[in-house]
């Protein structure tokens, strides 16, 4: 009897393992139709296309840059010109020349987080002791 038994439960669980795999492959093909017939709302494509305009039309993004010269007068700006133009040729950074009424300012750099220009202004000192990191808008990384 207890050999009956056994062979009852073999069969059992035999069974029982057969249904599981056999549910586990319908649920697999039963979410790879949901996937693949899944069609997203248009507002989002819609969205996303606003984005990408304003992305176009204002390129930049809140970050860091290393200002080093800010000067008035009415030679600051040639000077402005001249040390933009030393300073982009010596590291291969990109410089920009801002005014704001009577400054003219030179700032370096486009970093995303003020840790990436606080290394790059270990660099810049030695050569421009009184360079330090701003907040300013800078361009999107392409």
């Amino acid at each position: 009897m207890r050999k009956e038994m056994t062979k009852g439960r073999k069969e059992l669980i035999g069974l029982v393992l057969f249904f599981m795999m056999a549910g586990t492959l319908f649920a697999q093909d039963s979410l790879q139709a949901v996937h693949a017939d899944f069609i997203g709302d248009a507002r989002i494509d819609s969205l996303l296309h606003l984005q990408k305009l304003q992305n176009e039309k204002f390129p930049v993004v809140p970050g860091y840059r290393i200002q080093i010269y800010k000067e008035s007068g009415n030679l600051a700006l040639d000077k402005a010109l001249a040390i933009r133009d030393a300073f982009e040729k010596q590291y291969n950074i990109p410089a920009y020349i801002t005014f704001n009424e009577p400054y003219y300012r030179v700032r370096v750099g486009d970093f995303r987080t003020r840790l990436d220009a606080i290394r790059a202004l270990e660099k810049i000192k030695k050569k421009y002791p009184l360079a330090w990191e701003i907040k300013d808008d800078i361009q999107i990384p392409k």
